[in-house]
């Protein structure tokens, strides 16, 4: 999955000023996978943030933007030896760094985290929203959807951008609004790189409070009448086993004399 929503861009840039005036080149890869043929280098050359001349693979040769830049761009077309070399650095600069980019970056995937709550909506529309929230991925590319009994929902659904945390890992939102109806399933559907399978989270609705009530009354009742019987068993047991002994009045000192 993750292979078709790749696309990255390598940029180094060579810098060198003086009295003021400033010559720097950029050397940019764009690729979508490893392949050479989906590789593009460009090699960009500015004077004062302005560009004057390029080289791109895709094209093959220079490419003048300003007199001075087409004058440059005629002296190294016609130099067999400086075409040769620039149009290596597809292979050379591009594959070697796209590689490794590869197996120490793009590969890499973390798994998402899902939270699906309810809300209440801004506006009268529907009565009812629901959030899919999606924490800590890794990379951007992800796609989430929506469930209902079965069927995707198409309509009344807004999703935010992915955004960073600011630490290689992003989170999006998607808000559902609809009406509900009893007995239906809601589902929020993940589908991302690190996952083999798309990750469904159903919705559980909370109880409603007269339900809650009465299940919290009927468990009250069932306990008192448990209590209740225990202390009857208890006070006839007790009642059977239990007898008074009066222990009579000691007149033994009562006349001794003082």
């Amino acid at each position: 999955m993750a292979s078709s929503f790749l696309c990255f861009t390598l940029l180094f840039l060579t810098l060198c000023t003086a009295d003021g005036f400033e010559h720097y080149t950029s050397t940019r890869c764009l690729f979508n996978s490893t392949e050479l043929k989906d590789m593009e280098f460009i090699r960009s050359y500015y004077y004062n943030q302005i560009e004057y001349v390029r080289f791109s693979s895709s094209v093959g040769r220079f490419v003048g933007y300003t007199e001075f830049g087409a004058k440059t761009a005629e002296n190294w077309n016609n130099d067999p030896a400086e075409l040769s070399r620039i149009r290596a650095q597809k292979e050379i600069y591009c594959h070697y760094y796209c590689g490794l980019y590869y197996s120490h970056v793009l590969t890499k995937s973390v798994t998402p985290s899902v939270r699906l709550h309810s809300t209440t909506p801004l506006g009268v529309h529907h009565p009812a929203m629901l959030v899919c929230s999606v924490y800590n991925f890794y990379p951007k590319q992800i796609k989430v959807s929506w469930l209902r009994d079965g069927q995707e929902v198409t309509s009344d659904i807004t999703s935010t951008e992915e955004y960073a945390n600011a630490d290689w890992l992003y989170q999006v939102h998607s808000k559902l609004e609809y009406l509900p109806r009893s007995g239906e399933k809601i589902s929020c559907v993940v589908e991302h790189a690190s996952l083999e399978e798309p990750l469904i989270i159903d919705w559980a609705p909370p109880m409603p409070e007269t339900e809650r009530l009465v299940i919290v009354g009927a468990v009250g009742l069932i306990l008192g009448l448990i209590i209740f019987l225990a202390g009857v068993i208890y006070t006839r047991k007790s009642g059977g086993q239990t007898s008074t002994h009066i222990q009579p009045p000691d007149h033994s000192n009562q006349f001794r004399p003082d």
